[in-house]
């Protein structure tokens, strides 16, 4: 049992304790890196400070074939000895329509699409990630839309659980919607049978945030863990989530975090990726050299900071 906010609380174990994180050998910032070392070496150095941590794979519409693509990516990083950290990113009307627009066509190809993907695990032990903003943005919908977004989610829950994953649903971030709101609407998808939440996905909120948040909404579901995206909460922007200016790398991915609710602190949102086009950025997802760079550089400021 655990003792959080007065109340004893159930306190399974941490599933992700003692895994190894899987570091990209091909990731894009390795790639800028290496082709930056002659010309650019400090630079080069920086963006190493991304390259050499591991980073979280999404998946989405994208794949021709999502299962041989889940498959073969489970196969390599076993293969190194790591566990897969994957990102479900396909829901239907994804985004709202804004920058990640996107999504599979219905409801029917959604739910192939999640069978495709579970199938791929072959029952190999790996981290899904299910739907950033889904449940947190789906304000956007009529009642129709939301009652099969709930649905769409609980039963992704139910047979990416049946391949053996351990499932985390995405919850937003402490700035967002209220606790209450979060834990009924988590509830709802099968949270119970789920290996808990997480919180700050490509978002820029610290974690004292994030974690004083994460735990009322577990408290209200009986203690469930979460997770937590620190790839570039290091400074905390407050409000601004599209490439807002001025922000730092987080604290590296880790199973050890010191809190017994938090099972990970991850890199899910690759640093040097691209929010959207505002502020002259270029498309959700891509890469943006100069915006790696500046991440890493407050990063590296930052810890001399608290080094003097």
């Amino acid at each position: 049992m655990l003792l959080v906010g007065g109340l004893f609380l159930q306190q399974p174990t941490n599933p992700l304790a003692g895994k190894r994180l899987y570091i990209d050998p091909g990731s894009a910032a390795k790639r800028q890196a290496e082709s930056l070392r002659r010309s650019r070496p400090q630079d080069a150095d920086l963006l190493e400070r991304i390259a050499d941590q591991p980073v979280a794979r999404w998946e989405g519409g994208w794949a021709a074939d999502i299962g041989r693509e889940v498959d073969a990516a489970v196969s390599t990083i076993t293969g190194a000895g790591a566990l897969p950290i994957f990102v479900a990113y396909n829901i239907p009307g994804r985004d709202c329509g804004q920058y990640s627009a996107g999504g599979a066509s219905g409801g029917d190809a959604y739910r192939s699409w999640v069978r495709s993907f579970a199938n791929g695990l072959r029952r190999r032990q790996a981290v899904v990630i299910l739907e950033p903003d889904a449940l947190a943005g789906m304000d956007c919908l009529d009642a129709a839309g939301q009652h099969m977004r709930i649905a769409l989610m609980r039963d992704a829950v139910q047979v990416l659980k049946a391949q053996g994953a351990f499932v985390y649903v995405d919850a937003g971030h402490a700035r967002w919607k209220p606790a209450s709101a979060m834990a009924d609407r988590l509830k709802q998808v099968d949270i119970a049978s789920a290996d808990g939440f997480s919180l700050n996905v490509s978002n820029y909120i610290d974690n004292a945030a994030n974690i004083a948040f994460g735990e009322t909404v577990s408290r209200l579901l009986g203690g469930k863990h979460f997770i937590v995206d620190t790839s570039r909460n290091g400074l905390g922007s407050m409000s601004d989530w599209c490439n807002p200016r001025g922000q730092a790398l987080g604290v590296s991915p880790t199973t050890n975090t010191g809190n017994p609710l938090v099972d990970a602190f991850l890199w899910i949102k690759q640093p040097g990726e691209s929010d959207g086009t505002c502020k002259g950025g270029p498309a959700a997802g891509s890469w943006w050299t100069d915006i790696a760079l500046e991440l890493s550089r407050a990063a590296s400021t930052l810890a001399k900071t608290i080094v003097r």
